[in-house]
């Protein structure tokens, strides 16, 4: 066993460039990293120490302080789960399916009316709380269930708290999610959304969303490492995202600082494993919204947390930062595009940080972890343990 804990910190979304078929995505020139730099003058000094803005262009830099390269992502689709599966050892051949063009069918909302017996709104596109607005007071008034979807492959239940209590929102949400496993219908995340407020001034109870997903089709490295008396302790919404499994400790975040937060916290822990962490505030706040400045200053705000990450670690701890697929501010629609990610390792142990060989799948990350604590090899990727002295 080389590293005693590794820290494994999914910038949601932030890609680096388009991928080998990003044109079969309509993603062709998308780039999330590289046109956020190309816009805004980032100052990320730590970061640029890590070789993170040499990830833009793979391009050689003799005086990095951690191991960069980028990963090329082989699950189809470009969301959530294909990029963290993917990146656990999961293959998918099938891509989750989305309904943000046209939304639901007829028969999924009656089916969804029939388990509920409440009457759905709204049933369109939406990434932000304008449709909580729009709808909310209606749900207020007759007691219906706003339901709707991201970009993502997800279908979003919302109500007022007042109106739907909590726990009773939570248990429409397993309903949906047993008939939503139908292969036509199948999603991956039912997403339960209460909020609570006065009409025009709505707001998502962001520590009461609870997400229901599949079980993963296959084994994954959280359940190797489990198996084998590792922890595997999950923050933000990596527990939701592998449904529980090969999960040993789950921290809720509501926030990229929060997240950061419970990272640090963490680091000050003694355990023998992998703590995962997701920052989704790049994804849902700033790359979905096509807010170019507010992820700028996402970054930004990253940047200055990672001197206290670094100096939190110990000699025998590894910190590998990527990202799950991209969402290009400056990118037409308010789709994930298909992009490579970033991968950064650090160790206060390496003696010639450099730059690294294109990895052709994110399981190679998985496949590193899992060598590492000499636990089974996912059934794909590639470890490059060896490689990091």
């Amino acid at each position: 066993m080389k590293f005693k804990r590794i820290f494994l910190m999914v910038l949601d979304s932030l890609g680096v460039g388009e991928t080998l078929d990003a044109d079969r995505y309509g993603d062709k020139g998308a780039n999330t990293l590289g046109h956020i730099k190309e816009q805004r003058d980032l100052f990320v000094p730590n970061l640029k120490k890590m070789g993170f803005l040499n990830t833009i262009n793979m391009d050689e830099n003799n005086e990095v302080e951690a191991y960069y390269t980028i990963a090329r992502p082989t699950n189809v689709g470009k969301d959530t789960l294909a990029g963290h599966y993917e990146m656990m050892g999961i293959e998918c051949k099938i891509p989750f399916k989305t309904f943000n063009e046209k939304g639901f069918p007829r028969e999924l909302i009656d089916a969804i009316e029939q388990v509920t017996s409440r009457r759905v709104i709204g049933n369109k596109y939406s990434e932000t709380d304008e449709i909580i607005q729009e709808l909310g007071e209606r749900q207020l008034n007759y007691g219906s269930l706003i339901v709707y979807t991201s970009s993502d492959s997800d279908l979003q239940v919302a109500a007022h708290e007042d109106v739907i209590p909590v726990a009773q929102l939570y248990q429409y949400c397993e309903r949906i999610r047993q008939i939503t496993k139908r292969e036509e219908w199948q999603v991956g995340r039912i997403i339960a959304r209460p909020f609570t407020g006065k009409p025009r001034k709505f707001k998502k109870i962001a520590s009461e969303r609870k997400d229901y997903a599949i079980k993963p089709p296959h084994r994954s490295v959280l359940d190797s490492l489990k198996e084998n008396g590792m922890s595997v302790i999950a923050i933000g919404k990596i527990n939701d995202i592998f449904d529980g499994e090969g999960i040993t400790k789950i921290i809720k975040a509501s926030s990229n600082i929060d997240t950061i937060n419970k990272l640090t916290d963490i680091m000050d822990k003694n355990f023998t494993g992998l703590c995962f962490a997701n920052l989704s505030e790049f994804d849902s706040n700033y790359g979905h919204k096509r807010d170019v400045n507010g992820y700028a200053k996402a970054i930004e705000e990253l940047d200055v947390e990672i001197p206290i990450m670094l100096n939190k670690l110990g000699t025998d701890d590894l910190l590998i930062i990527t990202a799950d697929h991209g969402n290009d501010p400056t990118f037409p629609g308010n789709d994930h595009t298909r992009e490579n990610v970033p991968v950064i390792l650090f160790s206060r142990n390496f003696k010639e940080p450099k730059r690294l060989d294109i990895l052709n799948s994110l399981a190679d990350i998985g496949a590193t972890i899992a060598d590492n604590f000499n636990v089974s090899q996912p059934l794909i990727g590639s470890s490059i343990l060896e490689k990091l002295k």
